[in-house]
């Protein structure tokens, strides 16, 4: 516990508050999540200061605790002591059936007897279906037993230690006077009012989620009634709008088939009137290039005689000479 203690006087050690309130701040967080996960934690505390103080408080927020001797094998040997619990359950219903009247006078004092230590030991945990999440004692040095299931069992130990003890074995030590009622109320109380706040930080999600559920639910609702609810006249003015959109497409259809027959009729005079053009440009073209060699023929018969008079001349010339 060296570093947890301020300073020694008079034989006495000073437990140095500041850590105090850094552990106790610390282990406060760590309880509030596991009471929001819904598991339980298990309060230990078999010290007279400590008993009434942890029994009260404890009620109040549901929590299963042990303020009578620890029973040895609690977590170890859980399932003899779920066997017990159900046993003080077997005698309840006993006495409503009124199995309890055809007994002895003898048998039924034993049996309310048996019922009354179970009650006295096993009470508090009656609820506690399973092993709990995480355990919190008070004075470690006394209730070393319910440490070492602990420990064992993997389930993390919150506990408030003394200088007296060691707290190295536990998860998340808080340094403080566990002698005193004082201080055990004091940190009893922080913590089940952090445990607290985490179990109605659970509550109001579980609303939330309870009525986005019920949200959900009556839309889908609303939606099948709306389909339930729509009459003749609004299902025949449905029938009537897909037979419209049928018949819109059906004459879209009818028209990209036109089209293209049209263009086509349209191509085939123009085609026609320009075949038309070609071929009248050809016979222009053979009808001038007819002339043209009509012409050179005319010219040519012109030119001939003129040389046969050149021709006729020279050969007199020669003939004189």
């Amino acid at each position: 516990m060296a570093p947890y203690i301020f300073m020694e006087k008079n034989g006495i050690h000073i437990i140095d508050l500041n850590k105090t309130e850094a552990k106790l701040n610390e282990a406060a967080s760590a309880m509030k999540q596991i009471a929001k996960s819904g598991r339980k934690i298990l309060f230990v505390a078999t010290k007279k200061q400590a008993k009434d103080i942890v029994a009260e408080k404890v009620k109040t927020i549901n929590m299963p605790y042990v303020t009578e001797r620890w029973p040895g094998g609690m977590l170890t040997n859980f399932p003899t002591i779920r066997k017990a619990v159900k046993k003080m359950s077997a005698i309840d219903k006993m006495a409503t059936d009124g199995t309890f009247d055809t007994l002895s006078k003898r048998e039924r004092l034993q049996i309310t007897r048996q019922r009354a230590k179970l009650e006295k030991n096993l009470g508090s945990i009656a609820d506690l279906t399973r092993l709990p999440a995480a355990m919190f004692v008070v004075d470690v040095h006394k209730e070393y037993i319910a440490v070492k299931e602990a420990n064992r069992l993997n389930i993390p130990v919150f506990a408030m230690v003394d200088t007296n003890s060691d707290p190295r074995e536990i998860d998340f030590p808080i340094p403080a006077n566990d002698d005193a009622s004082k201080s055990i109320s004091l940190i009893i109380n922080f913590v089940a009012d952090a445990i607290a706040e985490g179990l109605n930080e659970r509550k109001m999600e579980k609303e939330k989620e309870a009525a986005e559920t019920k949200a959900k639910k009556a839309k889908a609702e609303s939606t099948e009634e709306a389909k339930e609810g729509e009459g003749p006249k609004s299902r025949s003015r449905k029938k009537a709008e897909r037979v419209d959109v049928k018949e819109e497409a059906k004459e879209e259809k009818t028209t990209a088939k036109k089209e293209p027959e049209a263009r086509k009729k349209e191509e085939k005079p123009e085609a026609k009137t320009e075949e038309k053009s070609e071929a009248k440009t050809e016979e222009k073209s053979e009808a001038k290039t007819e002339k043209q060699a009509d012409q050179k023929a005319e010219v040519k018969a012109e030119e001939t005689p003129e040389v046969e008079e050149s021709a006729e001349a020279s050969a007199a010339d020669a003939k004189s000479k």
